[in-house]
């Protein structure tokens, strides 16, 4: 089953329309949903995996919407959880697929000049990592850096960039703020090792 919309046919999408839809299954607020999201959904997804793949979990996601909207909860960010529920189904998906994941942190790859966990602070984080996003550096270049990283690497790093707070990656990955500061840590020094050796080959 796929789900379309056309943007024209209905009011202007409003914040709370996740809570809305929860309460009402009104299937205007579903639209304005995917109106509002759906794009950056799919650009996670395909960071993650491929695009059949993303495009196959996006549709199963907007469905596990329909079915779950009753265990959202007003408190939390609607966008945030709709990740949550995506990254669950593409893992599933994956594991029926029997496609590999890797969870672990890749830490064979990190710089030799790694900081202390000690060093961070939610400032250095929660940035945008200037470095990372140099103008010098291209967008294939840095796609084919990003998916050499393991997955709850490159998955951190995306959401980051997709402008999550830590909270919001806490919800979505299920993992602890202290994790995902290791994963962000890791991934960054990776990217700026990978980007900086594909500089050098140029």
């Amino acid at each position: 089953m796929l789900l379309s919309i056309k943007s024209w046919l209905f009011e202007t999408p409003s914040k709370d329309c996740m809570a809305s839809y929860a309460k009402s299954g009104d299937n205007r607020y579903l639209e304005q949903l995917i109106a509002l999201y759906s794009n950056d959904l799919y650009h996670y997804l395909v960071t993650q995996s491929n695009t059949h793949l993303a495009y196959d979990v996006s549709q199963q996601t907007w469905l596990k919407l329909i079915e779950k909207r009753h265990l959202y909860q007003a408190q939390a960010t609607p966008k945030a959880w709709l990740f949550k529920l995506a990254r669950n189904t593409l893992i599933d998906e994956c594991r029926r697929q029997q496609r590999f994941v890797e969870f672990d942190e890749n830490t064979h790859l990190a710089a030799q000049n790694d900081k202390s966990e000690s060093d961070l602070n939610s400032s250095d984080l929660t940035s945008r990592d200037s470095h990372i996003g140099s103008s010098n550096i291209s967008y294939d270049a840095f796609d084919a850096a990003l998916k050499q990283l393991s997955f709850v690497q490159r998955e951190a790093i995306t959401l980051q960039q997709e402008g999550f707070s830590l909270t919001d990656i806490e919800l979505i990955t299920q993992s602890s703020l202290e994790t995902i500061k290791t994963r962000l840590r890791y991934a960054k020094q990776n990217l700026k090792r990978l980007l900086g050796a594909n500089n050098e080959q140029a």
